[in-house]
């Protein structure tokens, strides 16, 4: 290191008062060279620069064997270096969501940039549903160790995520928003002038065509009000977590209804400020009177059981919920369709063809139903229900049984 320097009183002459300070400034220090390659990154680099160095510091030794002390101390200190280059390399790496490659490096990241990789996981059945918490982590950490291709896919979606719109600006936004939710099947939003400012509708299409509020004063002999399925209560617990919402109580005594449910997710989404109004679809009861005529090889019992479910608003039925969208016209050739598309129909003729009540006329001959504005067609085919449709069935030919 370079000394302090120190100052000195020199005095010429007899005067006592004139003395001059003198400074003596050390030997300046030479330049340390860099003679180092910094390219160097393994075990076989390290070695052999340090045995290069150790030949140019004694050139009078001609001799280097691997039992020598000095030899071993040099391959001691490579090794250490080259752990300490790859941990280097590895942390460089992690540091970055393109080049990561630990499940929980990544999983890190992208909670980072708000995607929440365990809540897809759940919903993609990916790891067990009651999973929660660090189980829930360890578990798709393990998944993605086993399953690398679907980490790569996760990396891919945490950056599209943060770049797709969230929140409910315009009305398409609402509609196409609240349709995200696994209550919702269907949705339309529109906006109109309240006198004071302009207000969102929102109808929506509920699970199984449910309404959005409960029978305020149900009667005794009335059915429970509202019986979610289990499947669905976990879509919508999983949902609501995955944005970061509190999962409707569905333990309570009494079920939440849709609009209980869905007013928090909606709440969390819109503009401030803005007024959002939720209303129910206007159910559309059709009539609807039948002929079919089987091959003969067929038994009508049979058959009757499978018209009625291709018929029917259960899955995969004509009338399913969310199947008919708000103002869809109801056309008789896709009803004739789906019937002549099973096997042992010869022919469908559809003799009457309405909106129930009798101030609505046959549009058999016309051949569709118009609809129009929040109008959903339905049939459920229930005796003690005729208000939401039914239907009569002849059949013609086939056996007997």
């Amino acid at each position: 290191m370079a000394e302090t320097p120190r100052l000195q009183l020199n005095y010429q002459g007899s005067c006592p008062d004139c003395g001059t300070r003198e400074v003596h400034l050390p030997t300046a220090l030479a330049d340390a060279g860099d003679d180092f390659d910094w390219r160097v990154r393994d075990y076989d680099d390290f070695r052999m620069f340090m045995l290069e160095e150790l030949s140019a510091r004694f050139p009078e030794r001609t001799r280097w064997t691997p039992a020598d002390l000095e030899v071993v101390l040099v391959e001691v200190m490579a090794s250490v270096l080259d752990q300490l280059s790859d941990m280097l390399d590895r942390v460089t790496t992690e540091a970055y969501l393109e080049t990561a490659r630990r499940p929980e490096t990544v999983r890190q990241l992208l909670s980072f940039i708000g995607y929440d990789a365990v809540s897809v996981a759940l919903q993609k059945d990916h790891i067990k549903e009651d999973l929660q918490g660090d189980a829930a982590i360890k578990a798709l950490e393990d998944y993605w160790r086993a399953n690398p291709h679907a980490m790569d896919q996760a990396k891919q979606a945490g950056p599209r995520n943060i770049h797709t719109q969230k929140r409910m600006v315009t009305t398409e936004d609402y509609a196409l928003r609240i349709r995200e939710h696994p209550l919702v099947l269907h949705a339309h939003a529109w906006s109109a002038w309240s006198g004071s400012w302009f207000t969102v509708h929102l109808a929506v299409i509920a699970w199984k065509n449910i309404k959005l509020d409960l029978n305020p004063e149900p009667a005794p002999d009335d059915p429970p009000a509202i019986e979610y399925s289990q499947e669905l209560k976990d879509k919508i617990a999983n949902f609501h977590q995955g944005i970061g919402l509190k999962s409707p109580n569905f333990d309570a005594s009494q079920q939440p209804s849709v609009r209980m449910i869905l007013r928090p997710y909606i709440d969390a989404f819109r503009m401030a400020g803005q007024e959002v109004v939720l209303e129910d679809p206007l159910y559309v009861g059709i009539y609807m009177s039948i002929s079919v005529s089987l091959a003969a090889n067929f038994f009508q019992s049979e058959m009757h059981h499978v018209i009625s479910q291709v018929l029917g608003h259960g899955p995969e039925g004509f009338f399913e919920p969310g199947q008919l969208g708000f103002g869809e016209d109801l056309y008789a050739s896709d009803i004739i369709q789906a019937l002549m598309a099973l096997d042992g129909i010869e022919h469908v003729c559809l003799n009457r063809f309405k909106r129930i009540g009798g101030q609505y006329p046959d549009r058999a001959e016309d051949g569709f139903i118009s609809l129009a504005g929040l109008e959903v067609a339905v049939c459920n085919n229930e005796a003690d229900k005729p208000e939401t449709g039914y239907y009569r069935l002849k059949l013609h030919g086939g056996r007997k049984g």
